[in-house]
């Protein structure tokens, strides 16, 4: 394995409408697939298998345990991990823009930032806020780590970070009624980060002096010291309202006005309900924060602590070195 190798990262759950895209769209460019499968009862092993990726498979607890089950799969290659979600695709016009980007990388550059695309409904969202999204998804081996919370969590790195012109592209072909399902599912997940906020009974992971993207660490102060402080149920109207009017989705067309009314003003107003609901029950049954959760969302809080991050039994074998890319003819 050579410095400048890159490594893409998978995590993956039934994810057999998707992974074989995501592989092909990466392959020519990476040194190694690795897919971090959660227990899929569909294709995906098969399909990772058939294209020549490696899979290791753990129990799903949350992303950020897995992203990190994945880091410590490649700590000991050498280069850059890519972590790309199986429903995302390397954007085609950025096939030369990831491997430019690791080899013109400065040396005290530990992370490069990524600008995500959404698809939703056949339309790539553009406004709203939904461009650029700066995300920070290509790190060197053994300087970046996925921060332990159970949502909105990022991966933070120890050197300097910069912006690429590498663009994924998130086109997921699941109906509205799968996508629906699982916001539901990261609703729970958000209530109890906000409940956390509020009563403190897990340990905080922070950026303190790791660095991330610039874009995550304001959305996330702003989320933590003003959104959170609002009254519950009324913030998730004026955060639609910011984002479609303001911010301009209303640009985007029909596609523009389901995503937002669905994933500004629905999904947040359910994150507050859920947090409502825990709340009640805290007061009505004299319970705890970390019990009423248990109770009403199906989640135990403390799940991820003491679980093993990833055993040396499930190392992927180091696959063989992989010819370098023939260099690119000048253009006269």
């Amino acid at each position: 394995m050579a410095k400048g190798d890159i490594h893409a990262l998978i995590l993956a759950y039934n994810e057999e409408k998707h992974l074989g895209r995501c592989i092909d769209s990466v392959k020519d460019q990476c040194a190694s697939v690795t897919v971090i499968d959660s227990g899929s009862s569909d294709r995906t092993v098969e399909i990772a298998a058939e294209k020549g990726a490696e899979v290791a498979t753990f129990p799903w607890v949350n992303h950020a345990l897995q992203v990190n089950r994945g880091i410590d799969l490649l700590a000991h290659r050498e280069g850059w991990i890519l972590r790309i979600d199986a429903d995302e695709i390397l954007d085609p016009s950025s096939q030369e823009s990831l491997r430019d980007a690791t080899e013109r990388a400065a040396p005290a550059t530990s992370g490069l930032l990524i600008d995500r695309v959404i698809h939703f409904m056949g339309h790539g969202l553009r406004f709203g806020g939904m461009r650029p999204s700066w995300q920070l998804r290509l790190w060197r081996i053994g300087q970046g780590q996925c921060e332990q919370r159970w949502m909105d969590e990022h991966v933070v790195v120890s050197g300097e970070v910069e912006r690429s012109k590498i663009v994924l592209a998130d086109i997921n072909l699941n109906s509205l009624t799968w996508w629906t399902a699982k916001h539901n599912d990261y609703a729970s997940r958000e209530a109890l980060e906000v409940l956390n906020d509020r009563y403190h009974f897990l340990p905080r992971d922070a950026f303190g002096t790791a660095k991330a993207s610039f874009q995550a660490r304001v959305k996330r102060a702003i989320k933590e010291t003003l959104y959170h402080r609002l009254p519950g149920g009324g913030r998730s109207v004026l955060y639609f309202l910011i984002r479609y009017i303001f911010l301009l989705g209303f640009l985007d067309g029909k596609a523009g006005a389901y995503w937002h009314l669905l994933q500004g003003l629905w999904y947040r107003t359910l994150v507050d309900a859920k947090v409502a609901e825990v709340e009640r029950a805290m007061a009505d049954h004299g319970l705890t924060a970390e019990a009423a959760i248990k109770r009403q969302l199906g989640l135990d809080p403390r799940k991820a602590e003491g679980q093993s991050v990833a055993a040396p039994s499930a190392f992927p074998k180091a696959p063989p070195a992989k010819a370098p890319p023939p260099p690119r003819k000048s253009v006269s």
